[in-house]
């Protein structure tokens, strides 16, 4: 049997802790590990229990979600963080993702989009629609410092060399916005195969997840806004 995904909730009102924890717990693949009230906490905690996934609240007292994701992601590389917020043009929430958060998610959010938001994030993908992945290239490509700045053409190819010509129809695919499962139907292969893939690319770019990739693609100019799928 498949281990449950094991999740951290950070977030300083109990009640929105208790009320997430009501529904993840309720679901057969995943269980709450744990909870915290501040970022100081949620890296103690992440540390302590090393969960898979950590559901991070942005605007807390004392450190705040962002500082917290950074630290996490730094000493956890293994551990994923879905970043809360309450408004979807929250900069606090980009601040997140460059900090190196697999996604965010609106904390009105329905139960299935949270649920498929975890699992998405568990299994590789982002959890970022299309329009959100429009305004993540919008907000964070200008400002993100861990990426280099756009080399010119004849050095793009130099690095892209290294992908196969598969590897390269899944990167662009990534870029694109979409998930592993889709990547796998539009390119007629299996979505094992697809992992596959997307680990390599991972390591020859030396990126440090799938957003860092959508990132460098949109900068590299390997594909543009009007090729993101539409969607909310």
């Amino acid at each position: 049997m498949t281990e449950p995904i094991r999740l951290l909730l950070v977030d300083d009102q109990a009640l929105i802790r208790v009320g997430f924890r009501m529904v993840l717990d309720a679901e057969p693949d995943m269980v709450v590990v744990g909870e915290a009230a501040d970022g100081h906490d949620a890296i103690a905690r992440a540390t302590e229990l090393r969960p898979d996934l950590v559901l991070m609240d942005i605007r807390m007292p004392g450190l705040d979600g962002i500082a917290a994701t950074e630290a996490i992601v730094r000493r956890h590389p293994q551990t994923r963080v879905l970043v809360l917020t309450t408004f979807d043009l929250d900069e606090y929430a980009f601040g997140a993702i460059r900090a190196g958060a697999s996604g965010f998610l609106l904390k009105d959010a329905q139960r299935h989009e949270m649920i498929a938001a975890i699992r998405a994030i568990h299994r590789g993908d982002a959890a970022l629609s299309p329009r959100i992945t429009r305004m993540l290239l919008e907000h964070v490509t200008p400002t993100l410092g861990t990426t280099p700045a756009p080399p010119q053409a004849s050095a793009i190819d130099d690095v892209t060399a290294q992908l196969t010509d598969r590897e390269h129809d899944v990167f662009v695919e990534i870029a694109r916005g979409l998930t592993n499962a889709e990547i796998a139907q539009t390119l007629f292969v299996s979505e094992s195969t697809v992992k596959t893939h997307v680990g390599r690319i991972l390591s020859k770019l030396g990126s440090r997840d799938r957003i860092h990739l959508v990132i460098l693609a949109h900068r590299w100019g390997l594909v543009d806004d009007d090729a993101l799928p539409s969607g909310s």
